[in-house]
């Protein structure tokens, strides 16, 4: 696959927290090695109480938890940051999905089709 061997970024205000290393992809996920800075234990805990509710199934609070990752950290693939992400990362693995445009917002019942 083209992706093998890419080495994407996650950074928090620009300041390096570790580095995906592409190991697989398996479209619409890419999934590598993943290899942290000092900086990644300021937001380590974040990924664990993440990860904990989706498999939790707890999908609401997932969400919410989720959020703040979104929020302040960036994924840089190689040819630059990504609008959109979904990551997740366990010890040194990581997998995740982007998009260069932001994921559709979630249907909303009281709005119109």
């Amino acid at each position: 696959m083209a992706f093998d061997g890419q080495t994407w970024r996650l950074e928090r205000d620009e300041r390096l927290l570790g580095e995906i290393v592409i190991e697989d992809a398996d479209f619409p996920w890419l999934s590598g090695r993943f290899v942290p800075q000092a900086a990644f234990a300021e937001v380590e805990a974040w990924f664990v109480e993440s990860l904990a509710l989706m498999e939790a199934e707890e999908y609401g609070r997932f969400d919410v938890a989720y959020d703040r990752i979104a929020r302040a950290l960036t994924l840089v693939s190689p040819e630059g940051p990504v609008a959109e992400f979904l990551l997740h990362i366990e010890g040194d693995q990581a997998w995740f999905r982007w998009s260069d445009e932001p994921f559709d917002e979630p249907f909303d019942e009281d709005d119109e089709p």
